[in-house]
């Protein structure tokens, strides 16, 4: 039998082809979040879009899990990955501070049902808390848990999750209710951009 002599440079060459197949590639490239992970348990079970005004329990209080909007697929990934209830957060923040947060809707006082599901209202209550960061164009800002608003032509805000995915690229899915139900999608820079916050990663509310 005769023998096959591999020189270094061969040899090299032949590790890299054996292992190619294994190695990470940018679109398989994860960390782990926990506000990901909850937020990505709602794909498949949040599906389809209803900004109907509802009457909610409170605290705690949600919609239907099948339905939902933007706003509801962080409301419900901070409950289950931090306990932090946005609701009674953002309720008790703007009854405190009402002439701190927007008056869009023409609202003379809070209301628990509707308050934390628009996200102007979440986009105040962030920056309040100093959770809100600096936008910029680099996709290695956008860390896994982050929250992004953007404004979806002609002038809807929405909110997304970056996701612990990335695109082939390098640059974050999102996570987020666009009308379809919850999906994870090659979405972050698609519109404009308004905001650009993270939640302490020690800020949990005790059991």
């Amino acid at each position: 039998m005769k023998k096959i002599r591999l020189t270094i440079p061969s040899l090299t060459l032949l590790l890299l082809l054996t292992n190619c197949d294994s190695a990470p590639q940018p679109h398989h490239k994860e960390t782990k979040s926990e506000i990901v992970a909850a937020a990505r348990q709602q794909i498949g079970k949040t599906v389809s879009y209803d900004p109907s005004y509802q009457s909610l329990s409170y605290p705690n209080g949600d919609i239907p899990l099948e339905a939902g909007v933007c706003t509801d697929v962080v409301i419900r990934a901070l409950r289950t990955s931090h306990q932090l209830d946005l609701q009674k957060l953002v309720h008790e923040d703007m009854k405190a501070n009402f002439s701190s947060y927007p008056k869009i809707w023409g609202l003379k006082g809070t209301d628990k049902n509707i308050d934390h599901r628009r996200v102007p209202n979440l986009q105040t209550y962030f920056k309040r808390m100093g959770y809100q960061l600096k936008l910029t164009d680099n996709p290695a800002n956008y860390l896994a848990g982050d929250l992004v608003t953007c404004t979806v032509p002609p002038h809807l805000p929405h909110i997304m999750i970056v996701s612990s995915r990335t695109n082939a690229t390098g640059t974050p899915l999102v996570i987020h209710n666009i009308g379809s139900g919850t999906r994870e999608e090659d979405r972050l820079f698609e519109f404009k951009l308004t905001g650009h916050y993270r939640i302490p990663t020690n800020k949990k509310s005790p059991r």
